[in-house]
């Protein structure tokens, strides 16, 4: 038996199967002892070194080219500054979107709480009465729709969301984003958007929320949150670092512009790329399929101006690095780098001096030409026999003007910081609201006084109410224009409101889903009582209470001194302690106290917004076509537009009732009035209509015409006239002539044919580059030329219409004799290094080929303009030029314009002034003079820049 289990033993021990079965425990017990000392022993080790490594490519921005102007003085440049930043590290799961919003807003009060602000460029702010209103119109706006809801083109909007309200979008994005608040924990139904934040946070959280999402596809890509911080908020969020997941400070550069307000409308500003610019830039840049695109979408480019127009040049080459990040998208390692190449610098054909002077020059003598206006009156009125131009501007509109353009902080009246007589001009304020609204109440209720009774206090008030609040700026009115009702309402006046809003309700133009009402089939006596109560809510809002406070002034429930208090109470303007003494103590009248102001440029014309309060000035070199100064005056701060909009500026700026935004170098357009003769005179000349020595007798009325009679300026006549005393003395009825005679076809029967006229001046027109923009690289408006009555065409009326800097084309065309060039603002591109890329000479766009006689004719008569204004003579300037007014509305003054250009013998510049309702040409010649002085005469700066309202010459003839 022994020796059979020995046997087996044997037989098992050289078994295969034996030998296997060892193996494979020994195999296992190591694998088990692996294990263990990996997971067991080692194992929090291994998993705290553990990290799941993403290959990426990141671009590295380029800095941005300069801007510099002909004589390479620095206009706009890079600076190094510290923004707040975040990176989406936080898991997502279902606590992301709270952990993240905390987060922020933890970082927003750390921001603010050390005075820096965080990022606004939102399509969307917070308005003076709390609300959320846009800030963009029009494509603009429905390009933000579309964004905000996801899709790639507007077209693709529906109906609900095309007609989002800023609410609406708000609502959207909050529950987006998860901010707001659930009122039962358990069900996602109960979520209320906004609740818990103020609206000021919401509004705050979507705004870096929305910047996040534009980079959600590369979370190892910071968000900026706040840019060019202090060095406290550095301070402040490196000690909270571990407490704010995400948050950290980074070095940047943002774009910086010197004395920017004289520059904003030629070099415009920077901001994030838009996804429409990203695709155009993308397609214009492209440098083919297998190569990366120039633009992403967290870039900053040009969005106005110069900044726009030479974005390619001035944005640079990216550099790259390959970088390695964790499954929760951060960096943790990088190699591979290639440094960004920098943009290239753009020259300007500008004198940034001359720019910076002639902006002053303008300021100053608007200033000038308003303290000559004001009278220390209540009210003026337009007589029926009155002209325009003798307009006064009431002390009283002065006060009014500083509520109605915003001047005066309404709110920081209302705030626990306002002083004394804030305090009292508010409580004022609120007993006429209160007295306004009973009387409403009343009169809707039980009065129905017809409109045609009423006071026009509250006249005033019922249009508001109807024509702003319900038709136009909320749309609950829809009204027929046609209809006989609407018409006794708003022509004939001879309803009350009462009726009409009753009479609206039947006729079901009340859109009552806009009243927030329960149902809407209320009966007509709840509709009114609903819509009176949506009135009420809606008048406790800043537009309408700026028309309290006009009549607050009026009837003197508030007056001047309070109002000049208030200005020093806000710390709106600076003045000695003595001079706030005599305010007080009456020593000084507030009429002396407010025209003081004006005259020390405190309280500006732009900040008025009375008539006249813009300007423009556009200098060419008549030799070469480059322009040496274009200026727009009110203009704006383009460092706050730069680096992300802020919102809250760009809503002033929106608001601003004299539309700085405005270009009124290159977009406002006006007629040329007389400054048009010379056009005509060399239309007259080469068609043969007269010679140099032909001569028309000037009788002051103009009767060719048999259902109208036309006059010259000189009612009594100015004789006979040849060309060059026609232009001197700027003699309507001479180019009356000229007009009717250029459609004169042969049979004196038939009269003048005003198509064969107006065509026939045209061509002239054109060959003064009228026609067409003058070629500056920045947005400028299409010119109009007239078709209407020749004979008023003639004389620069009729429907001409022209900007300032084409006016300067035609000029600067006149003083060289011939030669007409596409007008150019760019001088030269430069790398880095200085060396020259490319170079921009203003193209010659044609040439008027004229006997010299006839140039010289038009010549003396445009010298003879100005040796018959005095202070052209005291200045010492031999100057040439022609004035010429522009009547739009007969309730406002005229346009006042000067075309010019000097030497007389060799100009070397020509020049075009434009002061919008500037009541007399001679005023924009007056201010020309000084340009001119200040160009020729560098030693008299002092006097012509002296930082207060310069005083103009008053003006006789205000026609010409």
């Amino acid at each position: 038996m022994f020796e059979r289990f020995r046997d087996n033993f044997l037989n098992l021990i050289n078994s295969r199967l034996i030998v296997l079965t060892l193996v494979v425990i020994l195999m296992g017990g190591v694998l088990i002892h692996r294990v263990f000392v990996l997971q067991i022993v080692e194992g929090e080790n291994y998993l705290n070194e553990f990290s799941l490594k993403i290959k990426k490519e990141r671009s590295i921005s380029s800095s941005r080219g300069k801007i510099f102007d002909r004589n390479g003085k620095l206009l706009a440049y890079n600076d190094l500054a510290y923004s707040v930043t975040i990176e989406d590290v936080y898991e997502s799961d279902k606590n992301k979107n709270k952990n993240l919003n905390a987060t922020l807003l933890e970082t927003i009060h750390i921001i603010e709480k050390n005075g820096d602000s965080v990022i606004s460029d939102f399509n969307i702010y917070l308005d003076k009465n709390g609300e959320y209103a846009f800030n963009v119109t029009d494509t603009k706006l429905l390009r933000f729709l579309a964004d905000i809801y996801g899709h790639a083109s507007i077209d693709n909007l529906k109906e609900k969301e095309k007609n989002a309200t800023p609410q609406d979008v708000i609502n959207y994005m909050a529950e987006t984003y998860g901010i707001g608040e659930r009122t039962d924990p358990d069900d996602k139904s109960t979520f209320v958007p906004g609740q818990g934040y103020t609206k000021a946070e919401v509004l705050k959280l979507i705004t870096i929320r929305y910047a996040m999402k534009a980079n959600s596809y590369q979370k190892y890509i910071p968000t900026t949150i706040a840019t060019d911080v202090s060095e406290k908020t550095v301070a402040a969020v490196k000690e909270n670092n571990d407490a704010l997941l995400g948050i950290d400070i980074a070095e940047d550069t943002i774009r910086r512009y010197i004395n920017g307000t004289y520059f904003s409308h030629i070099i415009g500003y920077t901001g994030k790329i838009s996804s429409d610019e990203l695709k155009s830039l993308n397609e214009e840049t492209s440098r083919g399929e297998d190569e990366p695109d120039r633009y992403e979408m967290n870039d900053t480019v040009g969005k106005s101006g110069i900044e726009k127009v030479m974005e390619t040049y001035l944005q640079g080459e990216k550099g790259s690095e390959t970088i390695y990040v964790d499954n929760l998208g951060k960096e943790i390692d990088s190699e591979g780098r290639v440094d960004p190449v920098a943009g290239n610098d753009v020259y300007l054909t500008l004198d940034a001096d001359l720019q910076e002077a002639v902006y002053n020059i303008l300021e100053q003598s608007i200033a000038g030409l308003l303290l000559d206006k004001i009278e220390n009156i209540k009210e003026f009125k337009l007589g029926a026999n009155q002209k325009a131009s003798t307009i006064k501007i009431p002390i009283d509109d002065v006060y009014f003007a500083l509520f109605n353009n915003n001047v005066i902080s309404l709110e920081h009246m209302a705030s626990a910081g306002a002083g004394d007589n804030e305090q009292a001009v508010r409580t004022a304020f609120l007993q006429k609201k209160e007295q306004v609204w009973s009387w409403l109440t009343e009169e809707l209720y039980n009065r129905r006084t017809p409109y045609n009774q009423l006071a026009e206090e509250y006249q005033s008030y019922e249009s508001y109410i109807v024509t702003n609040l319900l038709i136009n700026d909320t749309k609950v009115l829809s009204v027929d224009s046609k209809d006989e009702t609407y018409k006794a309402w708003s022509e004939e006046e001879t309803i009350s409101l009462s009726d009409f809003l009753e009479y609206a309700i039947s006729r079901n133009w009340v859109d009552v889903s806009r009243l927030d009402m329960d149902t809407q089939y209320a009966d007509s006596s709840e509709v009114f009582d609903r819509l009176v109560d949506y009135i009420r809510l809606e008048l406790d809002k800043t537009a309408f209470h700026k028309k309290l406070y006009k009549y607050m002034i009026r009837d003197n429930s508030i007056n001047g001194k309070q109002i000049c208090m208030v200005l020093l109470e806000q710390e709106l303007v600076s003045v000695s302690e003595e001079e706030k003494a005599a305010l007080e103590n009456g020593s000084i009248s507030s009429y002396t106290f407010m025209r003081n102001l004006i005259k020390n440029l405190q309280i500006t014309p732009a900040q008025l917004a009375l008539d006249p309060f813009s300007a423009s000035c556009v200098i060419v070199d008549p030799n070469t076509g480059e322009v040496l100064a274009l200026v727009s005056y009110p203009s704006y701060d383009n460092n706050k537009l730069a680096n992300g909009i802020d919102a809250d500026y760009y809503a002033s700026l929106q608001n601003d009732l004299s539309l700085p935004l405005w270009d009124y170098a290159t977009q406002m357009r006006s007629a040329p009035g007389s400054t048009y003769k010379m056009v005509v005179a060399s239309a007259a000349l080469m068609d043969g209509i007269i010679d140099t020595r032909s001569t028309v007798d000037c009788v002051g009325s103009f009767t060719r015409y048999s259902d109208i009679v036309m006059r010259c300026w000189n009612t009594y006549g100015h004789g006979n006239l040849n060309v060059s005393q026609a232009i001197t003395h700027s003699c309507n009825y001479f180019f009356y002539e000229m007009g009717y005679r250029f459609g004169l076809s042969g049979d004196p029967e038939s009269g003048t044919n005003f198509e064969l006229a107006n065509t026939r001046m045209r061509e002239y027109a054109d060959a003064y580059g009228l026609t067409d923009k003058s070629g500056v690289e920045i947005e400028e408006s299409m010119p109009q030329f007239s078709m209407a009555n020749p004979s008023a065409s003639a004389i620069g009326q009729g429907e001409h219409n022209y900007t300032t800097v084409g006016l300067a084309r035609y000029v600067a065309t006149v003083a060289n004799s011939g030669t007409c060039y596409n007008l150019s603002l760019l001088d030269k591109v430069t790398d880095r290094s200085g060396n020259l890329l490319e170079d921009f000479t203003p193209e010659v766009r044609n040439t008027i080929e004229m006997p010299t006689a006839y140039w010289d004719a038009i010549h003396t008569g445009m010298k003879g303009v100005v040796e018959g204004k005095k202070y052209f003579v005291d200045a010492g300037i031999s100057a040439a030029g022609k004035t010429g007014t522009a009547d739009e509305n007969k309730l406002r003054p005229a346009h006042a314009l000067f075309l010019g250009y000097a030497p007389y013998e060799n100009p070397e510049i020509a020049i075009a002034t434009r002061i919008g309702n500037g009541y007399a040409s001679d005023y924009a010649a007056q201010i020309s003079c000084k340009v001119l002085q200040y160009y020729f005469n560098p030693d008299k700066e002092e006097d012509i820049l002296n930082g207060t309202a310069s005083q103009l010459e008053a003006v006789v003839n205000t026609e010409d």
